[in-house]
């Protein structure tokens, strides 16, 4: 008789946790808070009260997928796999199109969740955790290090630059209705709106 099949060792509790958090954020894009603990349980593929076991309630849930849309570190990763041998604009173009990727999956959930930014701070966490941008400005910089001789400003601010003008470029509000493309924004940052003469002084 053969044996019967293992069942699939259970999932570590911070596995399970991000398991239930990507299948929940699919739905809150989908439904806003109005979606059910049963529709993210079936997502999940774990019985509803795992959700509670996990969670503390259905609005412990809810701040936790928004918090993991907010951070950084799946932007940083793509930017990093970014070709080191492409020219400069072309680069700066490949980061600006993951930042606005970026910026509309956060712009289109905080809007079907009627929320204008991060979940305030707990007061149990490291205030740390909510400011982890670090590693996303890090990683502009280095796609523009190689570059510094070609720029009229430091890297950094080369960065500062890219990052500020891509916000207000893709943010709906902010951009009118109308955000700019990519590389749009990068034309701006690298070759400004003003026509430039040999006797100008720019510097």
């Amino acid at each position: 008789m053969p044996a019967a099949p293992k069942r699939a060792a259970p999932l570590a509790p911070e596995a399970r946790r991000a398991s239930i958090i990507a299948a929940t954020l699919p739905l809150l894009r989908r439904y806003g808070a109005n979606v059910t603990t049963a529709q993210i349980a079936v997502a999940a593929g774990v019985a509803e009260g795992t959700l509670f076991r996990a969670f503390e309630d259905k609005d412990a849930l809810i701040t936790a997928a928004v918090e993991s849309a907010f951070d950084p570190t799946p932007t940083e990763h793509d930017l990093a796999r970014i070709d080191r041998a492409l020219p400069l604009r072309d680069k700066l173009i490949a980061a600006v199109e993951l930042l606005q990727q970026r910026v509309d999956s956060v712009w289109s959930l905080m809007m079907i969740l009627g929320r204008t930014g991060p979940p305030r701070p707990d007061p149990k966490r490291d205030i740390k955790d909510y400011h982890r941008d670090d590693g996303l400005r890090r990683a502009v910089e280095v796609l523009i290090e190689p570059h510094a001789d070609e720029l009229r400003y430091e890297p950094v601010q080369v960065a500062r630059f890219l990052r500020m003008f891509t916000f207000s470029g893709t943010h709906p509000r902010i951009a009118d209705g109308q955000p700019l493309t990519s590389a749009e924004i990068v034309a701006v940052i690298l070759d400004g709106s003003r026509i430039r003469t040999d006797i100008e002084d720019i510097s």
